[in-house]
């Protein structure tokens, strides 16, 4: 059941797990940003207490699919190139070191599996509402059935180009800024066992589901370089032009008010005071 699987040269921990019974193959992955540790301790909860001998089908999961992002503590992007790996999708296994690891893990991964999960989180600096977003039609109800507060429909959009699930899958995200947090790793584990259920890899009737579904993100960047001072908290609806925070200076005065640009739900937010220029701030999930 564990072992290790070779992605760019590196060999990371795994679990492989055959069940009892013939069934759908299925590939877990967390650690594509290496600071999301609820959701890497989400994929070792599930194959440390999943029984083969309830399991039809396989498994391939992988913790931690981006080694050095997790080893040098480096959010959103890669060390060794400074790309965003879920960003660098399918690959290229004659680019950088992001473009040549996105390439292994695609082809390693994503395209042999006949579903995929891709656990993740609020990164260093970024809280987080739960949600899960698909770009396939196909991914829908596997979405769903990760039973998170909120659904992002991508089908009819580009907006996950170069993301782990451009093509099939689902990304399932909860926690968030730097912490290993229980009730968001219970969560994420959670949904991946229902998950299961509803591919027919684990026997019961999965919970029905209960998500509300969203149609885009809104993402919202300062202009300035400057001091972010957050005026709402992740998960709070909010109204077309109500106030969100604003962007300072070190004197205290208001360079940029960010304001709501349409009614949502505010999914993540950046929880670091010290903003870059065109830095981004927070994302809001909306219907239409």
């Amino acid at each position: 059941m564990r072992t290790t699987i070779t992605l760019n040269e590196v060999d990371v921990p795994a679990f492989e797990l055959t069940g009892a019974d013939d069934g759908p193959s299925l590939s877990l992955i967390g650690g594509v940003h290496g600071c999301e540790y609820s959701s890497i301790a989400a994929v070792i909860k599930v194959m440390r207490e999943l029984d083969p001998q309830q399991l039809r089908g396989s498994i391939t999961a992988v913790p931690v699919v981006s080694m050095e992002s997790f080893t040098e503590r480096s959010p959103f992007v890669v060390p060794a190139d400074g790309k965003n790996l879920n960003r660098a999708f399918p690959g290229d296994a004659n680019g950088t070191y992001t473009d040549r690891l996105a390439h292994d893990i695609q082809t390693k991964l994503i395209v042999p599996a006949d579903a995929f999960i891709d656990l993740h989180g609020g990164d260093l600096v970024e809280a987080l509402e739960p949600f899960a977003l698909y770009a396939n039609p196909a991914s829908r109800d596997l979405a769903l059935a990760m039973g998170l507060p909120y659904v992002i429909d991508y089908s009819a959009s580009d907006a996950l180009q170069g993301m782990t699930v451009a093509g099939h899958g689902v990304i399932a995200e909860a926690g968030g800024t730097g912490q290993l947090e229980p009730a968001a790793t219970d969560l994420l584990a959670n949904g991946v066992l229902n998950a299961l259920r509803h591919l027919g890899m684990l026997p019961g009737q999965p919970d029905r589901p209960r998500s509300t579904i969203l149609t885009r993100f809104e993402w919202l960047y300062s202009t300035p370089a400057g001091f972010w001072v957050a005026d709402r908290k992740t998960g709070e609806q909010v109204r077309q032009g109500d106030l969100l925070g604003d962007v300072r200076d070190l004197y205290g005065d208001t360079l940029q008010p960010i304001e709501a640009p349409a009614d949502g739900v505010i999914l993540f937010l950046t929880t670091s005071a010290a903003v870059k220029a065109n830095g981004l701030l927070l994302g809001l999930g909306c219907e239409s």
